[in-house]
């Protein structure tokens, strides 16, 4: 946070927010504000609800201070997490523990005209016995998005969804404000959020039906110019050659390593699996077949993973996604092809791992994107005015 300019109330329910300042006295010390400045500012997040004084603390000498506590029951955020054949929608608190939550598949292809309405329909009833209200509604799709529009762009996954506004749908429920991502910078986020060592500098990999890349630098995620960093599932791969892949293009990495592309090849040798989510169940029990798929698409995966890491020298890898079902099974392949063609000195100490919140990282991750992004200064300052 920036105290060199005149700090606002926003900046110190951050402070309160993330455990720096727990008192006045100490609000005053990080930012060098007067105590008046520091009772106004703190006055107005209560009368807010946002923060809440507590217990007093034990004196140093004096009389004893009184802590502040950031309310998280304050509102509540929902989370609605997109895929090709699924979503997950949850209704988390302010410090992203799930209060309700809904899984279910739909049809692939499904459009956002077929699909939100019964998304809208279904965050209605987790919300029937939720009494705090919605500050935020996250989002996350797959493909590119843009963040001003709040519309899918030029996604192969869901041709129905591009340039489809989304907010007007949100707003049968709530007046809070939308924010959308795509899948795999959502998944990039859950590594990031209230965790005590978020990882600096990592490769979050979203490995499904499709597959995308999230990339976290000096501990924030990055997105790129225009919103389309980490399109590893559309990058060419030699073993794809000609191979046509759902993007209309041919030889990307997704025609031979994707969901989508693993089904095919399971069901030409006899598999049955109508999700990539059954497919590595089936190589968790043992389906040879099963195994030897994803396996060698973690192989073809670490290839291309190789020069990200070469580039950008990551402490850690995750895995996350439907394949990391079969973590073990599947990142044996990544970790086979990333130590053979990468540096030795980008390789050495690098950690690789599955995603820390597992299936519910699309969940974590939305919620993050939401309380991020309402508890953030400015849009605590906009409340507040």
């Amino acid at each position: 946070m920036d105290l060199v300019r005149q700090t606002s109330a926003g900046d110190v329910l951050e402070l309160v927010r993330t455990g720096q300042a727990r008192t006045r006295t100490e609000v005053g010390q990080l930012t060098g504000l007067s105590r008046t400045a520091v009772l106004a500012r703190v006055s107005a997040l209560v009368v807010a609800g946002l923060v809440l004084p507590g217990d007093e603390l034990t004196s140093t000498g004096g009389r004893p201070a009184a802590s502040l506590v950031f309310n998280h029951e304050a509102g509540v955020v929902l989370a609605v997490a997109v895929g090709r054949s699924r979503s997950q929608l949850g209704v988390l608190d302010l410090t992203g523990r799930e209060l309700a939550s809904d899984s279910r598949d739909h049809a692939v292809g499904i459009t956002a005209a077929e699909l939100m309405p019964t998304l809208v329909a279904r965050l209605t009833s987790l919300l029937a016995d939720v009494a705090p209200p919605v500050l935020a509604v996250g989002m996350s799709i797959s493909g590119l998005v843009d963040q001003v529009r709040m519309v899918s762009v030029d996604s192969p996954v869901m041709r129905g969804w591009d340039g489809v506004e989304l907010a007007p749908y949100v707003a049968e429920i709530t007046d809070a404000p939308l924010f959308l991502v795509n899948d795999a910078q959502a998944l990039a986020r859950s590594e990031l959020f209230g965790r005590p060592d978020p990882p600096r500098e990592a490769l979050v990999v979203k490995a499904s039906t499709g597959l995308g890349l999230g990339i976290i630098s000096g501990g924030r995620v990055l997105t790129g110019s225009a919103g389309a960093s980490g399109e590893i599932g559309h990058s060419k791969h030699p073993r794809a050659d000609e191979l046509p892949c759902r993007c209309g293009a041919t030889g990307c990495l997704e025609a031979i390593a994707g969901g989508w592309a693993l089904l095919a090849t399971y069901a030409d040798g006899g598999g049955e699996a109508a999700h990539i989510r059954e497919l590595a169940a089936h190589a968790v029990e043992g389906d040879t077949l099963a195994r030897r798929l994803l396996r060698q698409a973690g192989r073809d995966l670490g290839e291309l993973l190789a020069v990200a890491i070469n580039l950008l020298n990551p402490q850690t890898v995750v895995i996350g996604g439907d394949m990391a079902i079969a973590f073990d099974t599947y990142a044996a392949g990544v970790r086979e092809a990333i130590y053979a063609d990468g540096t030795a000195r980008s390789v050495r100490d690098l950690d690789l791992r599955p995603s820390l919140h597992g299936e519910h990282a699309g969940l974590v991750g939305c919620a993050a994107v939401a309380i991020e992004g309402v508890l953030a200064p400015a849009s605590v300052d906009a409340r507040l005015r």
